[in-house]
């Protein structure tokens, strides 16, 4: 008897969306390291905004191929907390907006990895909000007292968005930034100076992490 040849086939592992805005953040996805891939990895580039982010999240993920995919949001953010420093990194608990707040998955996972990956750089944990501006001076102070510890444009509404999305089962989501500037750190364009190019080599550094964080999602629950 012949076995047919799908019969022994596992099935498809749902794979991971990695969301970025500027096209700095997506040259320093791409060529980061590809080792730890062990499923469909689609690297998306948003754009700049929460709009910007929200379409580009909703066209992907209206892919059939991406149905179920799990969503990991990066790039760079501003940190808010004094003591911070370009190269710092943010594993968001969760994001915020003005239209609510999503949970995140895996947070002590990607610390873990994080910790391992990029030595010497500190690893921040706590609320990621986001503005649909830049985010500068005494504003900053603003937003810390609210409790968030860093500020993007993207992630809240990319985790949102996606959390919103049809899929067949929950989807994970997580938000992971590299600081670009900090309250005693404050950039005028990224990477043009010293902040911005440590923050680019953070982010190329840590991309296994992103894969890492998926493969464990597609583990057994005990």
């Amino acid at each position: 008897m012949t076995e047919h040849p799908t019969a022994a086939r596992p099935p498809q592992a749902a794979p991971l969306l990695v969301a970025c805005a500027l096209g700095i953040e997506h040259l320093a996805l791409r060529t980061g390291g590809r080792g730890g891939a062990r499923t469909p990895v689609r690297v998306l580039r948003t754009g700049m905004g929460p709009r910007a982010a929200e379409r580009a999240t909703r066209t992907a993920l209206a892919d059939p191929a991406l149905r179920d995919a799990a969503v990991l949001a990066t790039g760079f953010c501003a940190g808010l907390a004094p003591g911070m420093h370009p190269g710092d990194l943010v594993v968001a608990e969760q994001t915020r907006d003005p239209y609510g707040s999503t949970a995140c998955d895996g947070t002590e996972l990607l610390v873990k990895e994080l910790v391992k990956a990029v030595p010497g750089r500190t690893v921040h944990t706590g609320p990621l909000t986001g503005s649909d501006h830049v985010v500068r001076g005494p504003e900053r102070g603003d937003l810390l007292a609210t409790g968030a510890i860093a500020v993007d444009m993207e992630s809240a509404a990319t985790l949102r968005t996606a959390a919103a999305a049809t899929g067949t089962v929950r989807r994970p989501v997580a938000a992971v930034r590299v600081v670009v500037d900090s309250p005693e750190h404050e950039l005028v364009r990224i990477g043009t100076l010293r902040g911005g190019l440590s923050a680019f080599r953070v982010l190329r550094a840590v991309l296994p992490v992103f894969f890492e964080w998926h493969r464990s999602l597609l583990l057994p629950r005990r």
